[in-house]
């Protein structure tokens, strides 16, 4: 549930990916290996051999003597060596020590020492998790600071799990606590942005009874709600849903329903994110679209129709109870939230550092979800206060960190998406 989440169309690419000649398929894993090989020179990556011989590969720009920062994106399905250079390297200069593992399954880290490609029951949280200690073990490092976004802090959690001596501190950023997630989810955006009583609750009710100007229903209508409310802000959406209740901003609204056309229909992108192979997490562990209730702005619809597919995993549940985890957890702990998330909002925030014994909430007033990939700065600013200790500091600061200049692969989207609306387009 990162800025790339896997939606309908998973299960049509693994069942495309089974049915290929074999010619073809070979002449893939070829072109494959070798994009990988220049890619892995490009950025230095390293491999570290899993227990179950995955190859899983790993960057670290800096090594110092100090403790390190372990980055883990969302997803699932995102990639890490090349996706997050810049962000690498944003945090070099400030003087910290990063490290990213190419999560199993995906870019740099999808085979296994005998040159086969791994398989979705082989792409598991316990497995990945797993991943990251034989990275840490490769790099001689006793322990790191573990800052994990969206997906990457349900894996973030199930590690400290796993291998709590290795956890020097943590960072929760949008975290994700358990596939029940989702009832809260519900909750607050419905709460939110259709019980109330305030003027953008009206606005969505009326434009969903006006039907969905896409053609695509309330689903259709909670994407651009969603999109908009995080990355621009809740005036620029009554502004927008204004505009098309007078049949105007119509170019406008199917721009911003068309982003992440690809993952909605489960396109891999090489090396950037790839959502075949982690379909038994996306589906099977954290329960993408299971069991939605059918009604508007509900979070599961959008990926109701690849949970339904044959070929999907189903869904089993979390492997680990992290709320019964979290208060062992003995190390300090950042919560990020930013207070426009849709996805991963307030309330999960508020009930993860209510769990820890050494946590502290860091409000973003302005910031939707994961500001490891919507504001990079102020994350970075973050894993800096962890890594020192000093979660004091970091409670007097949030709201300055928030006003950091805006950097990442989304930090335009916001601007963007206000001035059309502005232009009336």
């Amino acid at each position: 549930m990162g800025v790339l989440a896997a939606q309908p169309g998973v299960s049509a690419l693994v069942t495309s990916l089974r049915t290929e000649p074999t010619g073809r398929a070979v002449r893939w894993a070829g072109m494959r290996t070798e994009r990988a090989r220049k890619a892995a020179e490009r950025y230095d990556s390293r491999i570290a051999e899993a227990g179950d011989g995955a190859r899983i590969a790993y960057v670290r720009p800096a090594p110092s003597n100090g403790t390190p920062v372990v980055l883990l994106p969302g997803g699932p399905g995102l990639a890490s060596v090349f996706l997050y250079h810049r962000l690498r390297k944003h945090a070099v200069v400030r003087g910290l020590d990063v490290l990213m593992m190419e999560h199993r399954g995906v870019g740099l880290s999808r085979m296994h020492r005998d040159d086969r490609e791994l398989t979705v029951p082989e792409v598991t949280v316990e497995a990945a998790a797993d991943d990251l200690a034989a990275v840490l073990d490769r790099e001689g490092v006793e322990r790191a600071v573990v800052y994990g976004t969206s997906y990457g802090s349900y894996l973030a959690q199930v590690f400290g799990v796993r291998h709590p001596g290795r956890v020097a501190g943590m960072v929760l950023d949008s975290p994700v606590l358990s596939a029940a997630d989702r009832d809260t989810v519900r909750e607050y955006r419905r709460e939110l942005l259709l019980h109330g009583r305030g003027r953008l609750p009206a606005l969505v009710r009326e434009v969903l009874a006006a039907g969905a100007p896409d053609g695509h229903g309330a689903a259709g209508v909670g994407g651009v709600v969603q999109v908009v409310h995080e990355f621009a802000g809740p005036e620029t959406l009554e502004r927008l849903l204004e505009a098309r209740l007078r049949g105007r901003a119509g170019r406008t609204w199917q721009w911003i329903a068309s982003l992440g056309a690809g993952e909605r229909e489960g396109r891999n992108q090489p090396f950037v994110a790839e959502f075949d192979l982690v379909a038994g997490i996306t589906h099977g562990t954290l329960g993408f679209g299971a069991n939605p209730d059918g009604l508007p702005l509900d979070p599961q619809q959008a990926f109701a129709a690849a949970a339904a597919h044959p070929d999907a995993p189903p869904f089993r549940g979390d492997p680990v109870d992290l709320p019964a985890a979290l208060p062992t957890f003995t190390w300090p702990t950042a919560v990020v939230s930013g207070a426009r998330d849709l996805r991963t909002p307030r309330p999960i925030a508020e009930r993860a550092v209510s769990l820890l014994s050494r946590a502290t909430l860091v409000d973003l007033p302005s910031n939707g979800h994961s500001a490891m990939d919507t504001h990079q700065l102020a994350a970075l600013h973050v894993a800096h206060h962890v890594r020192n200790g000093d979660l004091d500091g970091l409670l007097r600061r949030s709201h300055r960190i928030d006003a950091l200049p805006r950097r990442g692969p989304s930090g335009m989207l916001g601007p963007a998406i206000r001035a059309a609306v502005r232009l009336g387009l």
